[in-house]
């Protein structure tokens, strides 16, 4: 053997960030990793993306802490896309700067402040002894944004879902060899990843995926009204005072403005049968608006007689 040092092994090459919705992540159940101390872990979606790093963004729903077996503090969350939730954990293995931004996180959302949150996290994934799948977030930096940026991230998203989207459908007539899907105009990096997905998952319904990207375009567009976060700028860490958040609570203009919010959704999500009240919820939250307040305004225009529940839990605009 010659008598050469051996070469210390390289780390990986930082993975690109993906913007995605929390359907399609969420739905994912397959994964991909090497032998090797540094190879990083892949999320394949069933639309074929392979994700190691994402960019998410949405209304900070819940964050809390949880203390481990070892004594050290957690901290888990979850944010709010038009789409679902993307859910989240902050340890000790985050860099400090993460942990001090997620404790003033905390303290803001307890004071009652809506925070809408920009955040680029490592995919994470997890199998339980029963076999059902888990996905969820590792945080490496996150901001507090403005309306403008969460529009762009919603454009963003939406755009690379239709476009995964438009290849998974190609692929469908195609055969399954990345040579054919390459020769059928489908990107190169998806190539490989349909035909692992396609395995796997076998057929899939993507409806639900299309009405993602309206109800996302809807948001980002304005065709709908949303509340507007009262963080006043972009930011990575949290200095500012919550004062003025406080001085600018919900007034009852808001109040009225969040019953037409309730009401144009109804209009825009019925499909015959009216609307179900996690849907209906789900949404408003998707545009900033607190679930309790939503489902407040929701009572209010049931007692008023403006909608009214075609069967429990379901609700349709009174015409």
């Amino acid at each position: 053997m010659g008598g050469g040092l051996m070469q210390p092994e390289r780390r990986a090459r930082r993975q690109p960030a993906w913007h995605m919705l929390a359907s399609e992540f969420g739905e994912s159940t397959l994964h991909q990793q090497g032998s090797g101390e540094f190879d990083p872990l892949f999320v394949i979606t069933k639309l074929g993306a392979k994700v190691n790093r994402l960019v998410v963004a949405g209304l900070l729903e819940r964050i809390e802490p949880r203390e481990t077996s070892n004594g050290a503090t957690l901290w888990q969350g979850q944010i709010r896309d038009p789409s679902g939730l993307h859910y989240f954990s902050v340890g000790d293995f985050a860099p400090e700067s993460m942990r001090e931004l997620i404790v003033q996180l905390a303290a803001r959302a307890d004071d009652g402040e809506t925070i809408m949150l920009l955040m680029t996290a490592k995919a994470r994934y997890f199998q339980s002894e029963e076999g059902a799948v888990y996905t969820s977030l590792r945080p490496e930096e996150a901001a507090v944004i403005t309306r403008s940026t969460y529009r762009e991230w919603l454009v963003k998203s939406a755009e690379g879902l239709l476009t995964r989207m438009d290849a998974h459908e190609k692929s469908l007539t195609l055969d399954k060899t990345v040579d054919a899907l390459r020769a059928g105009g489908i990107d190169e990096e998806l190539c490989n990843n349909l035909l692992l997905a396609n395995e796997h998952y076998g057929e899939i319904d993507i409806e639900n995926y299309r009405l993602n990207i309206m109800q996302t375009l809807d948001i980002a567009e304005d065709r709908m009204p949303s509340a507007t976060p009262k963080t006043p700028s972009p930011q990575t860490s949290l200095t500012d005072s919550s004062d003025e958040s406080k001085e600018n609570q919900s007034t009852g203009s808001e109040s009225g403005d969040l019953k037409q919010v309730i009401l144009d959704l109804i209009v825009r999500l019925d499909q015959g049968e009216g609307v179900d009240f996690d849907t209906l919820l789900s949404n408003a939250a998707a545009r900033g608006h607190d679930r309790d307040a939503a489902e407040a305004s929701l009572d209010e225009l049931s007692e008023e007689g403006t909608v009214h529940e075609p069967r429990f839990g379901w609700f349709k605009v009174t015409v």
